[in-house]
């Protein structure tokens, strides 16, 4: 069965992406820092031959956008449209064909082959995986597809908070088994800049 994995991308404007390191750095330096780390992600993953990349983009507009023009087949490129973030996150798992998929943000330095490979890996033992940041959030979510998602899913998590991961652990239900793969973080502020 064909793996699917989605990166989750925004258009890699100034002002829209990263506001928070953005803040602290300056909107351009913020930008062309998410624009490159993109690419890189982008370019890594895509060439991985043990799954197939989608890429599910924001705004909806911007399914032909430089960025990934040339990276991802335009076939394979969609728009997240609209709602809160587990709405959006959700749509991917309903509506690309069958198989296992992870579903991963585009900003995660360390982010690795060998890290989609694992949460594959947990799927086959379990129905959901999930990739925990140390801030409580989580930058990979994947479910194995062999049934429909938990209705609830995301439901009732604050988002952008440290409770993130917990938050939605808590509104799976009982009989759903979970792995947790390994702990990445994205780069959020100045201080985890520098440090990159």
């Amino acid at each position: 069965m064909t793996r699917h994995l989605v990166i989750f991308a925004r258009a890699p404007q100034a002002g829209r992406v990263k506001r928070r390191l953005a803040a602290e750095i300056g909107m351009q330096k913020a930008a062309r820092f998410y624009r490159t780390l993109l690419g890189r992600q982008i370019a890594i993953l895509a060439k991985d031959r043990r799954w197939v990349v989608w890429l599910f983009v924001t705004p909806d507009t911007a399914l032909d956008h430089v960025a990934w023009r040339g990276r991802v087949p335009v076939s394979r490129r969609c728009p997240q449209r609209t709602g809160d973030l587990g709405r959006r996150m959700k749509l991917p798992f309903r509506t690309l064909p069958p198989g296992p998929m992870v579903l991963v943000g585009s900003d995660i330095p360390d982010l690795a082959p060998r890290h989609i490979a694992r949460a594959f890996q947990l799927l086959g033992a379990h129905d959901l995986v999930f990739g925990p940041a140390s801030d409580g959030g989580f930058w990979l979510v994947g479910a194995k597809r062999l049934r429909p998602l938990p209705r609830d899913l995301f439901a009732g998590v604050r988002w952008s908070t440290p409770t993130v991961l917990a938050d939605t652990l808590a509104g799976l239900p009982r009989h759903t088994t979970v792995a947790l793969a390994d702990t990445l973080d994205d780069v959020d502020d100045a201080a985890a800049y520098r440090r990159l």
